[in-house]
């Protein structure tokens, strides 16, 4: 069986927040840069926080500092209201996400990590708030990131004091996940409890397509 790496995407594939981190982000926005909705237009699903932050402040942010200097001061201001946010919106774990988790825990042969286009600090927020942070030993995330393939990159790097792996996982739920996992020579798993369908997953290059987690065990603990 060899050992396997199992690369989670948060939003969409875990959890649904409710909107908790976009509205945080446009709250920080507002805040630094007096912009009442700052990522009007801009495309959140399956991008990395950075480039997200990046096109918006680009387009609206009218400031004379370099993107990496307002980025810092950006996610100060997002962490300081996420809290706040997650607490606000009716979110919740995605059905299966604690069973599969438990499963692949108990399995020696197996390594749970992330790729998630969340800033580091942001996932483990999100992820605390619904009790499942500790599951995860490492990752990719979207602090350094421009790219999913990138981020992806990112994560297979940070996971390789576990082991080599023979086989990869990448778990998400937009076509994004799907394109950097092929990009990655990963096995790509669609979940469609996010924004695509499974007709989308499946021509964007899917391997295995769930409707929920809940049907991941027979797929992919192998």
């Amino acid at each position: 069986m060899g050992r396997r790496l199992y690369l989670f995407d948060i939003d969409g594939t875990l959890i649904n927040s409710g909107g908790a981190g976009s509205r945080a982000m446009k709250r920080a926005f507002q805040a630094l840069w007096r912009v009442e909705d700052g990522f009007t237009g801009i495309e959140f699903s399956g991008r990395t926080d950075r480039v997200i932050l990046r096109d918006a402040w680009a387009a609206t942010a009218r400031s004379d500092n370099p993107f990496v200097h307002d980025l810092q001061r950006f996610k100060r201001a997002y962490f300081r209201r996420l809290g706040a946010t997650l607490q606000e919106c009716d979110g919740t774990l995605l059905p299966g996400v604690v069973e599969l988790l438990e499963t692949l825990n108990a399995d020696e042969n197996a390594t749970i990590a992330l790729g998630t286009g969340n800033f580091r600090t942001g996932a483990a927020m999100k992820l605390r708030h619904y009790g499942v942070w500790d599951y995860f030993c490492a990752g990719g995330f979207g602090d350094r990131a421009e790219s999913r393939e990138d981020m992806i990159g990112e994560a297979l790097r940070a996971c390789r004091p576990f082991g080599s792996h023979n086989t990869v996982f990448v778990i998400g739920d937009t076509v994004h996940d799907m394109a950097c996992a092929k990009a990655h020579g990963a096995v790509a798993v669609g979940v469609t409890t996010g924004p695509s369908d499974a007709a989308t997953l499946s021509a964007a290059g899917a391997d295995i397509v769930l409707e929920t987690l809940h049907e991941a065990a027979k797929h992919i603990l192998r």
